[in-house]
């Protein structure tokens, strides 16, 4: 058989083993052991409410009322009250798009934008605008970020309490709850998951 031939064989044996091992065996390997040792987190987190689902707890979405012209693309969205809201996003919570605004700090529409939700966080809330937390007025890096800092999650408590007629201890008491520590216990800052805290909520009688 001519070199050439062998070498090519050689090489075609070595591509399907290659396949075999790394595209075949090794991922069923890998999505057994996820589905085995952490299957929840394999399967993306997944919240559900009533038996449905309704998001994932590594993902935030928006708590908005419905539009009164579901056709009117200019129609801006509105908070819904009832609800916790999360921080800003720059691709509104869209999961196939996630990013951030890439507006300096020396960037006068980032200014605006700050101020102008400093406003209507301050007057959504009942609150005075100077104690509006950061988290409130910035988006996260990922624009997917399920977690406020327990200093905003507070802030919201007497509106939330007054909208749905609960005890503000109640929610209080959930905030505690569904407050997650520092990651690796010195990382970055506690925060509450909005996702689940608001699916706690909708199963408060």
């Amino acid at each position: 058989m001519p070199t050439i031939v062998r070498t090519h064989l050689t090489a075609l044996r070595a591509l399907l083993v290659m396949t075999v091992l790394c595209g075949i065996a090794y991922p069923l390997l890998i999505t057994g052991i996820s589905q085995a040792v952490f299957s929840d987190k394999a399967n993306g987190s997944i919240v559900k409410a009533d038996g449905k689902e309704v998001g994932s707890s590594l993902l935030g979405q928006n708590y908005d009322l419905p539009k009164k012209n579901p056709d009117d693309p200019k129609e801006e969205p509105k908070p819904d009250p009832k609800w916790f809201q999360p921080r800003p996003s720059a691709n509104n919570h869209a999961g196939d798009n996630s990013g951030a605004s890439n507006l300096g700090p020396n960037s006068d529409d980032l200014l605006k934008a700050v101020n102008d939700r400093r406003a209507a966080v301050a007057a959504f809330d009942g609150v005075d605008p100077a104690s509006v937390p950061a988290d409130a007025l910035t988006a996260s890096g990922s624009g997917l970020d399920p977690h406020i800092s327990v200093a905003y999650a507070k802030e919201q408590v007497n509106r939330v309490a007054k909208e749905r007629s609960l005890p503000a201890d109640t929610l209080n008491q959930l905030v505690d709850k569904y407050t997650e520590g520092r990651s690796l216990g010195f990382l970055g800052q506690e925060g509450v998951n909005v996702v689940l805290l608001n699916k706690a909520i909708s199963e408060q009688k």
